[in-house]
C-alpha cells in the first residue's frame, strides 16, 4: 500500500515522530539495563578489591607472626641445646660423684672392718 501523504503532512510527521520516540525509548531502556548491569559489576569489583586489600593485610600480618614464631623457635632451640649440654655435663659429674661415693663407702667399710678385727670396736 502506497502512502499518498506528502512529506509535510502533519499526521505523517506525528507517526514518524512517534516511531522515532518509540525507538529512542527502546534504546534508553536497553542502555538503562546495561547501566544497571555495569553498576552491579562495579559494586562486585569494589567489594572484591576491598576484600583483596584485607586479605593482603592479613597475609602480611601472618607473615610477620610466622617470622616472630621462627625467631622464638630458634631461640628456644638454642636454649634447649645449651640445656642438653649442661645436662650432659651434670650427668657425667653425677656419675663421677656416685663412683667416688662408692669408693668412699668401700674405704669406710674396709676401715671399720680393720677396727673390728683389731678390737677397737
Amino acid at each position: 500500500m502506497k502512502d499518498d501523504r506528502g512529506e509535510l503532512d502533519l499526521t505523517l510527521l506525528v507517526e514518524q515522530h512517534a516511531k522515532e520516540t518509540w525507538a529512542l525509548k527502546e534504546q534508553i531502556s536497553k542502555q538503562s539495563e546495561e547501566l544497571t548491569v555495569l553498576r552491579g559489576t562495579k559494586d562486585v569489583v569494589v567489594r572484591i578489591s576491598n576484600e583483596l586489600v584485607r586479605m593482603k593485610k592479613r597475609a602480611q600480618e601472618a607473615e610477620a607472626r610466622v617470622k616472630e614464631l621462627e625467631e622464638s623457635l630458634a631461640a628456644a632451640l638454642e636454649i634447649n641445646e645449651s640445656h642438653q649440654k649442661l645436662n650432659g655435663k651434670l650427668q657425667d659429674r653425677l656419675t663421677e660423684v656416685e663412683e667416688d661415693n662408692k669408693k668412699l663407702s668401700k674405704q669406710i667399710d674396709d676401715q671399720l672392718s680393720r677396727f673390728r678385727k683389731s678390737g677397737v670396736m
